[in-house]
């Protein structure tokens, strides 16, 4: 059985995440005054807050299976640096196929200073809103990303 603490925790989280996600339509224009409470109740009863990903690929071999696996993904009321943190496996739309998603090791957020091992590359620091995501698996050579914050990032639960 669980504890009710555990419940408090659950509601307190889908709360958060049901506010945040109507704020950003009713922010964007999606939706008026008056469809904000209804779509924080919509979201707070009826939506997920976790759902399973089916991840094929070997990118983040051996953290995940070289043939892939599933995975327990928990969505993020908002991708900040008070939620996601460097070394956080995450999952987020493939920027060049909006219908993929790619699994992810956040390697830099907002305010890290990247520095190139070419010397011919100039120093910077990540603006807000982006952050730098890149494979596990060595032997690929898989991109390395570089990508806004700010839409469809969630994170991973590896057991």
């Amino acid at each position: 059985m669980v504890s009710v603490s555990t419940w408090f925790r659950y509601i307190a989280n889908k709360l958060d995440y049901s506010v945040s996600l109507s704020y950003k339509s009713y922010k964007g224009g999606l939706i008026n005054d008056k469809e904000v409470i209804d779509s924080v109740w919509k979201n707070l009863f009826q939506g997920k807050l976790t759902f399973l990903h089916w991840n094929k690929g070997q990118e983040m071999a051996p953290t995940i299976g070289d043939q892939g696996g599933t995975l327990l993904v928990r969505k993020l009321p908002a991708a900040d640096p008070m939620r996601v943190f460097v070394g956080d496996v995450v999952l987020l739309k493939d920027p060049e196929k909006s219908d993929n998603f790619l699994v992810r090791r956040l390697a830099a957020i907002e305010g890290y200073e990247m520095a190139s091992t070419d010397e011919k590359d100039e120093p910077f620091v990540l603006d807000k809103d982006e952050c730098w995501v890149l494979a596990d698996n060595e032997k690929l050579k898989a991109k390395v990303r570089y990508m806004l914050l700010e839409h469809h990032i969630n994170r991973i639960y590896i057991g």
